[in-house]
């Protein structure tokens, strides 16, 4: 990490975005930007200064949409610059690719994925549009050759190309599976990009799929819990509700102090699942009870720092990574259903 750098979090039920000065190991609240109503994703180009937030329709009728404002680092306050209506419904996860020049992006209600060309900001109509079930994220490989979009509703990882001109196209096996009723959610790639990683909602399982470099194609290898055993819960369904029948609610997975980390909301754990040199994992041996239904968290990327959200909560928890182990540095005020956040 810098000496100095900015945190983001978007608060959905408040509408609005939290910006943190973080600084020798503190958070600062600088400001609180409204107006994104409903914002539950935003992805930063940093080399820009510009924030692409996924917001509901500020007013009955109005479509959900991608909100571009421009970030002020000095001050922290974000300033509208343009708007891409989307009446097919609104994006669930938002990712940039080629220098900021592409998003992508995957709406979970509308079952649909996107990839936009992005020009000063402007984010353009979609160039390319998917359709799966509850598609929950959407990633690019590293070197913009690729993008994986997970549907947690057909339980499986959609993979494309992805053309110069930001045109998805299947690759020969279009689709790769996952377990049954596990419901996909978030992924990760690991450094080398030869790792997949896909946290699931339902089964709390992290899936570990090997990844040609070449080819851009998955294969399934394995799985690890990251749900705390003593707490005795169940595997969830799709239409359940978790917290009424003490059922396993994944959430989110980020790497920090070579771990992953996931994130398990009816029981608000955090937890590190090791990762062996093969690229297979390792369940957690200790877990910590963070903010409450924890949907969303960051880590720095220096891994050094894990910061977590909780939709039940009105605060955010810095902690220091050391391994598998979190230390508790401060509870900072953000705002009501806090459920994104990502340094920059």
């Amino acid at each position: 990490m810098t000496a100095s750098s900015l945190l983001l979090v978007a608060n959905a039920a408040d509408g609005t975005i939290s910006t943190f000065r973080f600084e020798d190991g503190r958070l600062e609240r600088l400001t609180v930007t409204e107006g994104v109503t409903g914002c539950s994703t935003f992805a930063i180009d940093p080399r820009r200064d510009l924030v692409y937030a996924a917001v509901k329709g500020a007013e009955p009728g109005q479509p959900a949409g991608i909100l571009t404002l421009a970030l002020d680092r000095a001050t922290g306050e974000l300033t509208p610059r343009t708007r891409l209506d989307l009446p097919e419904g609104g994006m669930n996860y938002l990712a940039l690719t080629r220098s900021g020049t592409g998003l992508l992006g995957a709406s979970y209600g509308g079952g649909y994925g996107i990839t936009s060309e992005v020009a000063d900001g402007v984010v353009g109509a979609p160039v390319s549009t998917i359709h799966y079930p509850n598609l929950h994220s959407v990633l690019p490989s590293a070197d913009g050759r690729f993008a994986y979009f997970v549907s947690l509703g057909a339980d499986l990882v959609a993979q494309y190309a992805l053309g110069p001109d930001l045109v998805l196209t299947p690759l020969d096996e279009p689709t790769t599976a996952a377990p049954d009723g596990s419901g996909p959610r978030h992924l990760v790639l690991n450094e080398a990009q030869d790792a997949v990683y896909v946290i699931t909602e339902f089964s709390g399982d992290v899936l570990h799929y090997a990844r040609d470099t070449g080819t851009g194609l998955l294969t399934l290898r394995g799985a690890a819990s990251f749900v705390d055993p003593t707490k005795g819960l169940g595997h969830s369904v799709f239409g359940a509700d978790p917290l009424a029948e003490h059922y396993i609610w994944g959430a989110d997975l980020h790497p920090a102090g070579g771990h992953l980390w996931a994130s398990e909301r009816t029981e608000s754990t955090l937890g590190a699942l090791a990762v062996a040199p093969d690229g297979s994992l390792t369940p957690p041996e200790a877990f910590t009870v963070t903010e409450t239904q924890p949907r969303g968290f960051a880590t720095s990327p220096d891994g050094a720092y894990l910061v977590a959200a909780g939709e039940k909560s009105t605060t955010v928890s810095l902690y220091a990574v050391d391994g598998a182990e979190l230390t508790l540095l401060q509870r900072a005020e953000t705002g009501r259903g806090a459920n994104w956040l990502r340094f920059v």
